[in-house]
């Protein structure tokens, strides 16, 4: 799944777009590696997001291509 679409379904970035220029400004990487919108995000992956001054890390636990809002949780696990 794409990277931009993962963080939408997964309610971490509300808009599509908006999680499509996070990822242009660098300020979302996987593994440790600066990604862009279309990289692929795969079960196991880490992805760190940089909101302003905070950071959230979080592990990929599920890949689901329409989740209902409640669902979008189940999708990722908080690291710290």
């Amino acid at each position: 799944m794409r990277l931009d679409k993962y963080l939408k379904n997964s309610r971490l970035i509300k808009r599509r777009t908006v999680a499509k220029e996070a990822c242009d400004k660098g300020r979302v990487s996987i593994n440790g590696r600066t990604a862009k919108a279309g990289a692929e995000v795969e079960v196991g992956d880490e992805i760190l997001i940089q909101y302003g001054t905070k950071e959230l890390r979080v592990r990929v636990c599920e890949l689901l291509e329409s989740p209902r809002k409640e669902e979008g949780e189940k999708m990722y696990q908080v690291i710290g």
